[in-house]
């Protein structure tokens, strides 16, 4: 099950204490500031989250797999997520990263991925 918006706006409701409209407008707030921020080129940096960048795509042949067919594929911006150290450790079990920041591998035979 994914969270929506509408589930961030009821948090707010029930853990801050704001009314659902002044969750709501908080929460289009934030999301239309990330969104102009993006659509303008810059890189957000959310301490502890990640980094959201958008990246210049030159165009490039590629080919059609169903036709064997060479096209073009146009140059574009795409938009990329780094997720942080911590927010990895979090969604992997909640390991902390050591005190360089890094997550450090614990020895238990995997091969350390995320």
């Amino acid at each position: 099950m994914a969270m929506t918006k509408a589930d961030i706006v009821e948090a707010l409701y029930e853990k801050i204490g704001f009314s659902k409209k002044e969750a709501a407008d908080l929460v289009e707030l934030v999301f239309d500031t990330i969104k102009g921020t993006l659509a303008q080129g810059q890189k957000i940096k959310i301490s502890g989250f990640g980094n959201f960048v958008v990246r210049e795509k030159r165009s490039r042949v590629g080919r059609n797999p169903q036709t064997g067919e060479s096209i073009e594929i146009s140059a574009r911006r795409v938009l990329t997520f780094r997720p942080s150290q911590v927010l990895r450790a979090e969604v992997n079990g909640g390991v902390e990263p050591g005190a360089d920041g890094k997550v450090h591998d614990d020895d238990d035979g995997d091969d350390g991925e995320f």
